[in-house]
């Protein structure tokens, strides 16, 4: 799906229409654990058609992303404004051999990083909510837009994977 950034955006936030933002993500972790429970690693490997992911590399995506938002978020309560550099995920899938690796493994290294983020989230100000960074693509991203983005990411992702797995 080619989509420009600000449709991207958009979609995303569609999921969060009446949902909070930390109860999503919190809640991430289980149902992954949960929806590949059982699940054979082969099947998990299988892409659904060659230009789509797989629901392993999917996890490995989620994992990744999490650490990419960690760090832009301390980025920016360390210097409020700074530069956030987009990535280009398809060809992190690619370089970072995403089909090879343990899904149940990186679903706990997305577990263990979304924990810790969550912890400094729930350490932060009022007025730290509002510290931004200026997203190479999409612009002015408070930290708040920033938590709201990656929860709907959650839920894209967590549909995605139910699509795949016929759940």
């Amino acid at each position: 799906m080619n989509e420009t950034p600000q449709q991207y955006t958009q979609r995303v936030l569609g999921y969060m229409v009446g949902k909070q933002p930390m109860g999503v993500q919190a809640a991430t972790p289980k149902k992954l654990a949960r929806l590949i429970k059982g699940v054979p690693t082969t099947k998990l490997r299988k892409r659904p058609a060659p230009d789509k992911w797989s629901v392993a590399e999917i996890l490995t995506h989620l994992a990744d992303a999490e650490i990419v938002g960690g760090f832009r978020m301390r980025l920016i309560l360390g210097a409020p404004g700074t530069p956030i550099v987009a990535f280009d995920q398809d060809s992190w899938v690619t370089s970072g051999h995403y089909s090879k690796r343990d899904p149940r493994k990186s679903l706990e290294q997305f577990r263990a990083v979304r924990e810790a983020n969550l912890i400094l989230l729930k350490s932060l100000t009022h007025d730290q909510w509002k510290h931004y960074g200026m997203h190479s693509e999409r612009g002015q991203e408070s930290i708040e837009h920033i938590v709201r983005m990656f929860a709907g990411h959650d839920i894209n992702h967590l549909q995605q994977i139910e699509g795949i797995l016929g759940k």
